[in-house]
């Protein structure tokens, strides 16, 4: 067994969810910050992700990890708040702010933690098979 790949495979995931956690977060922090018009608020963020290949060997296609393909503004009208007073506000008192679901942001950003506690699970485990292998292969 290759540990080295299999090593690179978790690291990748680690990467991607890693990334997937800074645009959650960039998400959540632009939540609540106006733009002078509906063209100019902030667009929430998502990770576009593929399984990355890195070769063929025996058995067909060698899954080599995952690589981000892009990352894609969401597209959708901005949440428009009443509020006169505001320095943004149109002539109908309304302010656009970015469409952004706390929720949803909540969901991702737990997942996306999961999903990298299994990556170093994951890691962990190939680890600790790679060092048994060794202590199998020293014994005389």
């Amino acid at each position: 067994m290759d540990y080295n790949a299999a090593f690179q495979i978790s690291a990748s995931g680690m990467a991607l969810e890693k990334l997937r956690q800074s645009v959650t977060a960039a998400n959540l922090a632009n939540m609540h910050s106006a733009g002078p018009n509906a063209a100019q608020t902030y667009r929430p963020m998502r990770v576009i992700a593929q399984a990355s290949a890195a070769g063929s060997g025996a058995f067909g296609r060698l899954l080599g990890g995952v690589e981000v393909v892009a990352l894609a503004p969401q597209a959708g009208p901005p949440r428009m708040v009443h509020e006169p007073g505001h320095p943004y506000a149109d002539a109908q008192g309304m302010v656009a702010y970015p469409a952004v679901n706390h929720t949803e942001e909540m969901i991702n950003l737990n997942t996306a933690l999961r999903a990298y506690e299994a990556n170093v699970a994951a890691m962990s485990a190939a680890r600790a098979m790679a060092a048994r292998t060794l202590e199998i292969g020293g014994q005389p």
